[in-house]
């Protein structure tokens, strides 16, 4: 199957074979494939990436609460 891409999508294909992270530029695409595949049986729907995104976003700028104090106020909920 031949498919034509976009440049900026070729380059990028070509860079990840040239830095050694896959060996042909069609284990790129197998793997890219591999990962939607993944993620659509894992069956996260778009507001749960948002929200897993949200998190992280907030994480990196150090809010959110600390593990432990959540997983405290979880159990106090659920008794």
């Amino acid at each position: 199957m031949n498919l034509p891409l976009r440049p900026d999508i070729q380059r990028f294909i070509g860079e990840q074979v040239k830095s050694g992270r896959f060996p042909t530029p069609e284990s790129v695409v197998e793997a890219a494939v591999a990962d939607m595949r993944d993620d659509q049986l894992n069956g996260l729907d778009d507001a749960t990436i948002e929200a897993i995104n949200e998190a992280e976003a907030q994480a990196d700028l150090g809010q959110g609460q600390e593990l432990d104090s959540f997983r405290h106020q979880m159990k106090r909920r659920m008794a």
